[in-house]
């Protein structure tokens, strides 16, 4: 049984509707004066829609450009709702109009929703997308190894005023949070190892554990982590900016090159500082254990220094500083690599900061990880 839905009938449109059908009924002259009318009654039908809407243009005795708005809103209403749209009994003079319009798609087409892509579908742009990201990369480090190669011939031309600037960006304003952190860690390293140490009587092996363990592995990687959330994240801030602004184009345009201009002084700013930064972390630490020990372990300075000396060697600290600058290598190059991917506004130079402070850690963290497997095996 069908139900008219209609309130204030149109002398253009008449509207019956089931459950599983709305068939509407256009009639007479569709144009300038009747289609907002029309319009109106269309905007106003209840929602949710049927699944089916037939429309019959049988009536429709003239129909102007204007008119024809009522066909297209016709296929916008049932394409945002998921209904089927069939129009039948269209007039010649319509057909044609709609021809001239093209607005002449298959009625059975419009309302259905497309088909997601398949599994290989996906897969296959996907793969592409990897592949584009994976060249792109390999173009990057290729330039940036090149132009670091061309400065051991020509040293003169890498700009060695943004070198200390940026070796003063990357260190010096990192001395208070780096100190900061690593007092703390040594600290509860201290404190934790102490609980267990303390059952054996074995208190002054306190030191040895805050030694080794910050100076081989968590004084570099901590330091990587300050470094790539502070300097990675600002390189990238800072070279994507100047991609949004035109600038980089600007400096080729100029006849400068980007990588020598833009990418070789962080690089080797951060490879300069980030080991020394790791030195200072490690002593920082040092000093939170020997709190511990001092005023818990009932250790003397003396002899928690003289441990701590005992227990390093030439070859843990210069392993540390080894790893700390091919941590800035990294951290440096992302964060560089991240800066010229932007592409549009300010949105994508947030979503690059974010990337490149993400990716740096997550390849400092997989490097440590290769490295203490390599140090595992090979021991001198």
């Amino acid at each position: 049984m069908n139900n008219d839905h209609s309130t204030t009938p149109s002398p253009a449109l008449s509207v019956n509707s089931s459950p599983e059908l709305l068939d509407l009924s256009l009639r007479g002259i569709i144009d300038l004066r009747t289609t907002p009318e029309i319009m109106d009654r269309l905007a106003q039908l209840p929602l949710p829609l049927p699944r089916r809407i037939r429309a019959d243009l049988s009536g429709v005795t003239r129909m102007d450009d204007c008119g024809a708005l009522v066909i297209l809103q016709l296929r916008r209403m049932a394409e945002k709702n998921g209904c089927d749209l069939k129009m039948h009994g269209t007039p010649g003079h319509v057909q044609e109009l709609l021809d001239f319009l093209r607005l002449d798609d298959p009625p059975q087409s419009v309302g259905i929703k497309r088909a997601k892509p398949d599994f290989m579908t996906r897969f296959g742009i996907k793969t592409l997308d990897v592949t584009n990201q994976a060249v792109t990369h390999v173009s990057f480090v290729g330039e940036v190894v090149v132009t670091l190669l061309s400065l051991l011939r020509h040293p003169d031309r890498l700009r060695l005023g943004d070198t200390v600037l940026y070796m003063q960006r990357v260190g010096v304003d990192a001395l208070p949070i780096v100190g900061l952190i690593s007092f703390l860690l040594g600290l509860i390293m201290a404190f934790m190892s102490a609980v267990q140490l303390q059952q054996f009587g074995a208190n002054i092996y306190v030191a040895s554990l805050v030694a080794l363990a910050m100076v081989r592995e968590l004084g570099p990687i901590m330091t990587a982590i300050l470094v790539a959330g502070r300097s990675g994240s600002a390189f990238a801030a800072e070279i994507g900016t100047m991609k949004v602004s035109e600038e980089v184009d600007a400096l080729v345009t100029m006849g400068f090159k980007p990588a020598m201009f833009l990418v070789a002084p962080k690089i080797i700013a951060s490879v300069l500082v980030v080991p020394l930064l790791a030195m200072y972390s490690n002593l920082f630490a040092i000093a939170g254990g020997l709190l511990i020990g001092v005023t818990t372990l009932d250790l003397t300075v003396n002899a928690y220094m003289a441990q701590t000396m005992n227990t390093l060697s030439i070859f843990d600290i210069n392993w540390g500083l080894f790893k700390s600058a091919i941590f800035a290598v990294l951290i440096a190059t992302v964060g560089c690599f991240k800066g010229y991917q932007v592409r549009g506004g300010a949105a994508s130079v947030g979503q690059a900061t974010t990337s490149a402070v993400v990716t740096g850690i997550f390849l400092v963290i997989l490097v440590d990880s290769i490295l203490a497997v390599i140090l595992r095996y090979w021991r001198p």
